[in-house]
């Protein structure tokens, strides 16, 4: 059967039980039945051969016991599967969350941003209908305030004329629609910093919410209400640990056992996933608690250089204040990534709590009788109990283990089946009891286990292969383990939720392997071969004469009218450039020029001739 007709068949098979279940009166997600087919598959009591075709007995048969746990509401297996799928759908990484922010943002501005680059406006009122456009986009992607309040409407249209004016929208329309879109994302950006300024000196910002205010109660209560689920999700695990200890060092068939032991092991296993989920869960609310508090640093520092620099002059540069603006606008905005985040988490805590069957299973009187006299040791405690035993590296030198003083980033080490003591499950059919990783971690085949006891550590080492092989057919019965242990790797078609990618889910992710070879080059020196090279000295021969006939030679040619247009010649030349050169400008003064004149010399009518000089010379002053 190819590839596409075993996933139409399995798609088949998923929609068939979905329909039944809904006659049933119960509606569940493709998700969650894909996860129960698996897992019905993998259970080697139900004799499915997974390397062969399914025949239609063989569908039936899956369906109907599919179908059958699905609808067993009692099942703490259920809800704790139903609780796996619940957060591998709802849970998104704070990166991850915040990039699908900024794209289901980007996607609703889609059409307005593609109004305005593409408007080609020529009419003052076209002009008017574009400069809206550019509010209404600046308030919509800015998100200080509603779009349908006038006074926001007239705040951020003044904010927005004192740093782009009507006047500029000619210049704007001109731009590239990539520079158009920069421009829009930086007007928003100064905008909102303006509006923010004022809502902080009390002049403006008018539905503006005091995030800063907000954040700082809310932050501080997810916290609280986390820890405190989480601190009763532990208690309950502890004592269902301490139940199953106490019922396991006994006859398991006594009668008066309120509870079937596979059932308490199922509400152990549930309270312990609800525990693993609240730890995640409130690591990411403490990230964000921190995140927070560097924001709201930032932005006092912000506003009070902005308020120093506007107050302390008349006149502002922008090259000074806008990138305060900016600044302002773009802490603000990280401060509304953490609520929207802080809200994502804390909306997966009553979706978890409805999963929780662990509380149900037994009332507070049945398991107050039940552990009556019995003291309830915590994890902290278990830890303490053991803080002086370790492993002698000398009883087992085939082995290597691992210690806190010994290896670097100890805390760090990624433990195999999340830290608890694989020998305890194995040899006490099912129960989970947390490791110690103080008494020694041992490293088989680039794995990391963490034991309980020296005694286990000791054993398991022995046959760490076999005690491997059962944790894992131990998963296919009791699936669940898959998630809560992180067995993900040994199951190719389970994904967890820490190693996917964005928009995988639970079940397609497939680990494929192929054999691969390396071959290493004959040659890897570049090759130096002279194809002119000629060992024939015949051969050399004919070419040295017919070189010497080339030199007696004479190359003619001619054009014709036919062939004299179909070459064209062409020379680029660089003109010269004007030289020039600048010196000083010479200076002089005009005097008056010297005229004598000589009367008397001629013209008389006496013998005697009397000369007269007469100086006509003007004066230097006039």
């Amino acid at each position: 059967m190819s590839s596409t007709q075993a996933e139409s068949v399995i798609r088949n098979i998923i929609r068939e039980i979905a329909q039944t279940c809904l006659s049933r009166g119960q509606t569940l997600s493709e998700t969650l039945i894909a996860f129960m087919v698996k897992a019905v598959v993998l259970d080697p009591r139900n004799h499915f051969n997974v390397d062969r075709t399914l025949t239609k007995q063989d569908v039936q048969k899956l369906i109907e016991l599919c179908v059958d746990r699905l609808v067993d509401q009692a099942s703490p297996t259920l809800n704790t599967i139903k609780m796996q799928v619940y957060f591998d759908m709802n849970y998104t990484s704070p990166r991850e969350f915040l990039e699908m922010q900024q794209k289901v943002l980007q996607s609703r501005l889609l059409s307005l941003s593609r109004e305005i680059t593409d408007c080609r406006a020529q009419t003052r009122e076209d002009l008017q209908g574009l400069y809206s456009k550019i509010v209404s986009y600046v308030m919509q992607r800015s998100n200080l305030g509603s779009a349908t309040d006038i006074t926001t409407v007239r705040e951020t249209t003044a904010a927005l004329q004192s740093v782009f004016p009507q006047s500029q929208l000619a210049t704007f329309m001109s731009l590239l629609k990539q520079d158009k879109e920069k421009q829009l994302a930086q007007l928003t950006l100064i905008v909102s910093g303006i509006r923010l300024f004022n809502k902080d000196n009390k002049k403006g910002g008018e539905g503006i919410q005091n995030l800063p205010a907000i954040l700082s109660e809310a932050v501080p209560a997810a916290v609280t209400d986390t820890e405190s689920e989480l601190a009763g999700a532990q208690r309950l695990a502890w004592q269902y640990t301490a139940l199953l200890e106490k019922i396991s060092e006994q006859d398991t068939g006594q009668a008066e056992d309120p509870v079937h032991p596979d059932l308490l092991k199922q509400a152990l296993y549930n309270t312990r996933q609800h525990e693993a989920f609240l730890k995640f869960i409130l690591t990411d609310i403490i990230m964000s608690a921190k995140e927070v508090t560097r924001l709201q640093s930032d932005l006092m520092i912000r506003m009070t250089l902005l308020r120093d620099t506007v107050h302390s002059n008349t006149t502002v540069p922008t090259s000074q204040v806008f990138p305060h603006f900016t600044a302002v606008s773009s802490l603000w905005a990280g401060l509304e990534a953490e609520m929207l985040l802080l809200s994502m988490l804390t909306n997966l805590l009553p979706g978890l709590r409805a999963f929780l069957s662990a509380q149900s299973l037994l009332s507070p009187e049945q398991m107050e009788l039940l552990l009556h006299g019995l003291q309830v040791p915590t994890d902290a405690s278990r830890l303490t109990a053991t803080k002086e035993e370790r492993v002698f590296v000398s009883e087992m030198r085939s082995c290597e283990w691992c210690f806190p003083e010994s290896t670097t980033n100890f805390e760090n080490v990624p433990l195999q089946y999340k830290g608890f003591c694989g020998f305890t499950l194995i040899k006490k059919n099912g129960l989970l009891l947390p490791g110690n990783p103080n008494i020694g971690v041992l490293k088989h085949k680039e794995k990391y286990y963490a034991f309980s006891s020296k005694s286990a550590a000791d054993e398991f080492a022995c046959k760490a292969d076999e005690y491997s092989a059962a944790v894992v057919e131990m998963a296919k019965r009791r699936p669940e383990l898959i998630q809560l242990l992180q067995l993900h790797q040994e199951f190719a078609s389970v994904t967890p939720y820490s190693e996917m990618q964005s928009g995988q889910k639970l079940l397609v992710k497939v680990i494929s392997k192929s054999d691969a070879s390396i071959q290493t080059e004959i040659h890897p020196l570049e090759t130096n071969i002279v194809k002119s090279h000629e060992w024939n000295e015949w051969e050399l021969r004919r070419k040295a004469i017919k070189l010497a006939n080339l030199r007696n030679k004479v190359t003619r040619s001619m054009q014709t009218d036919l062939s004299h247009m179909r070459r064209h010649n062409s020379t680029q030349t660089f003109l010269p450039k004007d030289g020039s050169s600048q010196t000083k400008r010479d200076g002089e003064s005009n005097v008056p020029k010297p005229q004598v004149y000589l009367c008397g010399l001629r013209g008389g009518t006496g013998a005697d001739t009397n000369m007269t000089k007469v100086d006509l010379t003007r004066a230097v002053d006039e």
